[in-house]
């Protein structure tokens, strides 16, 4: 070791068990931990639609993405929709598909959804509730069956919701603040 070093005197399993010893770049965005993340406070699931819910987890607006729990109790088409980003989801309960596939993503599936690809959202009758966690790169870019523009969903909607319902039901619109990188 080169005279000075700060590691001279240290036996391998010290240097193991160490943190990192020099500052972190002044400029990281803090960690975010968010515990437990299927909440135990109902206020904190955002109202999307009808028996449609999520629970914002990160609302990244320097990449463009979000990650959240969809929690859904009622059977029907949700919505129809394409990614120009890839999508990653895991279910941690219940069940879904889309009519496009023959597959169904049940409780423990991962899911990959490649961009560009077009589907519409469907949980099927017997399913009381569905929470599956998704990574949305991107946007959600809504559409008819012939592909025709309906609306759309980005992380900066996804926030507008959240600061909308967070004020309404008394947790203050910068409840959403925590969550956003």
């Amino acid at each position: 070791m080169p005279p000075g070093d700060p590691a001279a005197g240290l036996d391998a399993a010290t240097l193991r068990r160490m943190p990192y010893q020099k500052p972190q770049p002044a400029e990281i965005r803090p960690d975010l931990v968010v515990a437990p993340a299927i909440p135990e406070d109902d206020r904190i699931w955002v109202p999307q639609a009808e028996s449609v819910w999520f629970r914002p987890l990160c609302l990244n607006v320097s990449a463009g993405y979000w990650m959240n729990l969809l929690k859904v109790r009622k059977a029907g088409i949700l919505s129809r929709h394409r990614h120009p980003g890839p999508v990653h989801a895991f279910v941690l309960k219940g069940s879904w598909r889309y009519l496009e596939h023959d597959w169904v993503a049940s409780e423990g599936a991962y899911a990959f959804e490649p961009p560009g690809e077009t589907h519409t959202l469907v949980v099927d009758e017997g399913v009381e509730e569905m929470i599956t966690y998704f990574q949305v790169n991107g946007c959600m870019y809504y559409v008819d069956p012939w592909g025709r523009h309906t609306g759309y969903e980005d992380v900066f909607t996804k926030i507008d919701l959240c600061r909308a319902h967070y004020e309404a039901v008394g947790l203050g619109a910068d409840y959403v603040d925590q969550f956003i990188r």
